[in-house]
């Protein structure tokens, strides 16, 4: 079964359909899947410290009526928005993004996975989140997104 491809663009925050020769682009893989499950915002949990202390805890809304208690699409990457370049924000990354992509050990897609996050630039607003995937008798699949944010207010 083929998905819709989806291109990431990190240096604007968003995903959209893939188009090759004026057609879109189909996806037969994970990469797809897992790039709805990292940049889709899943809703804040209570203890959340959240981006300029707003009011709004974001998800999805179809996690409202989830067949399955607790699921939840998405990830809590983006609480870091605005947060400083320091290591505890890598290592929060991490933790969102092994949260984000738990249902490919619960559905049974792979047995384990590896996530890694490290800066990619000098100012700090930055990071680089790879995910490898082991497969059975081949190279792991492996997929490498930057998640870019401010570390500033915007000034209007």
């Amino acid at each position: 079964m083929n998905d819709i491809a989806l291109e990431w663009y990190s240096d604007l925050g968003f995903a959209e359909p893939a188009i090759v020769a004026n057609d879109l682009k189909p996806d037969d893989g994970l990469r797809t899947a897992i790039l709805i499950s990292l940049f889709t915002d899943r809703r804040a949990e209570l203890g959340d410290i959240l981006p300029d202390l707003a009011a709004d805890r974001r998800g999805w809304w179809a996690d409202a009526v989830s067949e399955i208690e607790g699921d939840r699409i998405g990830s809590r990457l983006w609480l870091l928005a605005r947060s400083k370049r320091e290591n505890q924000v890598l290592d929060r990354a991490r933790q969102y993004v092994r949260e984000a992509l738990a249902w490919l050990v619960e559905d049974r897609i792979c047995e384990d996975f590896t996530v890694a996050a490290d800066w990619v630039d000098t100012r700090g607003d930055a990071f680089a989140i790879t995910v490898t995937v082991p497969r059975p008798g081949v190279d792991p699949a492996r997929w490498r997104f930057d998640f870019v944010w401010t570390t500033e207010a915007s000034r209007e």
